[in-house]
């Protein structure tokens, strides 16, 4: 058992040490907090923790939005926490006030893997430099575009090919997805895939699985509030650093080797590649941002993030499909009537296949991957509804407000694809759809999502039928950990092979 109750008993007892010094710095503090929106009273110390710890803390933000309205104040510790939710407040601040909202909280964790490095946690300069990078060298590198469906479908195949083999025989389809959805992403970051035997893709997989297992655990809510509490004693924390670093040493062994033979006028094979070159092209620039630590975590970033949602999105995609056959055979009934048994999916097919694509929308919709999304930070004191948001704030955008609005959608509460789709059958934007998030620190690799959740789904359902191991109303299709974000339960299923 995880050491959740030690944590909480060494907080305890430190309340009484830490209660003055607390006392003393809310006071130092307390013009710049004089006017933070309302919210739930904190206790010394601890702040809000107990109030929100546990397995659904967003589940506790909904309700506080309820009673204090779409802006609110939690503490976390010491750190005031700005929670905004709802579509207006969101749209307002991220959008609407992009710039001032655009900075990034460091959650202790995502620090301690990063040391401020990446184009995740980073801010500033070195953030815009990083993204303007990705975003550009992603797109050369197939974003968006058909080479980058090839990768994809050429991933589906072993796939397929995979799941034919248990016959009759249930699986668990996890590993095997995250196997493919890690391929797509070492195709483009490498310029290779590789086999499901290779040592470095399961090195990848692992410190990826033990990273978001952490994240989301109560143990890792703790530690992100109380990191050098938890970081004392024996546990988790000290396995998923040591996953994180060996895959980051591994990689960096890939960007030596390729850095010895680099050919500055050959043009990029990878991602990798192509941030070589960016860092032989400004070597003489002694503030430059490219550079191996840019590199190396910005490669964790892409690799973690972009593996992790993906795969999860797909296995929740199964366990809502056999959870509604009835949807499922719609979904095939499209696919038969488009693609017929044998034509591989284009992302091009999306637009003939409004219920298949209102599905895959759903899926996203109603799984509800990331909550609060990543944390933002307030780099200036921020005017905002009327309140006054100092710097150093963290601030959570709610997504979980907008997707689950009884204003924005038909169905709120339930799996159903109507809620994208028109009274003509016709798919149907919603603005209300922020699954990516919002504003400028949205998620960068969604053009490549969109086209591996639409691909590798549409592929599954073209070649099986998929089935439970147990009755379906017996079947669970909530998620397992709801903290940070959102993971679907482990499962076992027949995967019946469409003739």
């Amino acid at each position: 058992m995880e050491f959740v109750l030690s944590v909480n008993f060494y907080i305890a007892v430190l309340t009484a040490v830490f209660f003055l010094f607390w006392k003393s710095r809310r006071k130092g503090c307390q013009k710049a907090y004089e006017r933070l929106p309302p919210g739930p009273p904190p206790a010394p110390v601890v702040g809000n923790y107990f109030q929100l710890r546990g397995k659904e803390p967003y589940k506790h933000y909904l309700q506080f939005s309820k009673k204090y309205g779409p802006v609110f104040t939690l503490w976390f510790a010491n750190t005031p926490v700005v929670v905004i939710s709802g579509y207006q407040a969101l749209k307002d601040s991220m959008i609407g006030m992009g710039e001032e909202f655009s900075g990034r909280a460091n959650y202790p964790l995502l620090l301690k893997v990063s040391n401020g490095y990446g184009v995740l946690v980073s801010n500033g300069d070195r953030w815009k430099q990083l993204r303007r990078f990705c975003i550009t060298t992603l797109k050369d590198f197939g974003m968006g575009r058909q080479s980058i469906e090839e990768k994809v479908r050429e991933e589906t195949s072993y796939l397929v090919q995979t799941f034919s083999t248990f016959g009759d025989s249930a699986f668990n389809p996890k590993d095997l997805i995250s196997e493919a959805v890690c391929n797509v992403i070492c195709s483009v970051m490498l310029g290779h895939r590789f086999e499901s035997d290779d040592p470095l893709l399961k090195l990848f997989i692992t410190a990826v699985n033990k990273y978001f297992h952490f994240l989301n655990s109560p143990t890792g809510q703790a530690y992100n509030i109380f990191p050098k509490i938890v970081s004392f004693f024996p546990g988790k924390i000290h396995d998923v650093l040591s996953a994180v670093q060996e895959t980051k040493a591994s990689l960096k062994r890939e960007v030596e080797a390729r850095w010895k033979t680099l050919d500055p006028s050959a043009p990029p094979q990878d991602f990798i590649e192509a941030f070589l070159l960016r860092m032989e092209e400004e070597k003489h620039n002694p503030n430059t941002e490219f550079n191996y630590e840019n590199l190396l975590s910005t490669s964790w970033n892409l690799f973690s993030a972009g593996m992790e949602t993906t795969s999860s999105t797909l296995r929740q995609g199964l366990l809502y499909m056999m959870k509604h056959p009835d949807i499922q055979a719609k979904v095939q009934k499209e696919i038969d009537e488009v693609l017929g048994p044998h034509r591989s999916p284009s992302i091009a097919d999306r637009q003939n296949m409004p219920y298949t694509d209102a599905v895959v929308h759903e899926i996203q919709r109603s799984m509800d991957l990331t909550p609060t999304s990543v944390p933002h930070y307030m780099l200036n004191d921020t005017e905002f509804n009327n309140y006054l948001i100092p710097k150093g704030a963290i601030v959570l955008p709610l997504l979980s407000s907008v997707l689950s609005d009884p204003k924005l959608w038909k169905n709120p509460d339930c799996f159903d694809p109507e809620n994208f789709l028109d009274e003509n059958g016709r798919f149907k934007k919603n603005d209300g759809f922020v699954a990516f998030g919002m504003g400028k620190r949205a998620c960068l690799g969604e053009a490549m999502a969109r086209v591996e959740l639409f691909i590798f789904f549409t592929s599954l359902l073209q070649h099986f039928t998929f089935k439970a191991t147990v009755l379906q109303e017996e079947l669970d299709t909530t998620p397992l950990i709801c903290c940070f974000g959102r993971m679907p339960r482990c499962f076992e299923c027949y995967a019946v092979r469409r003739t």
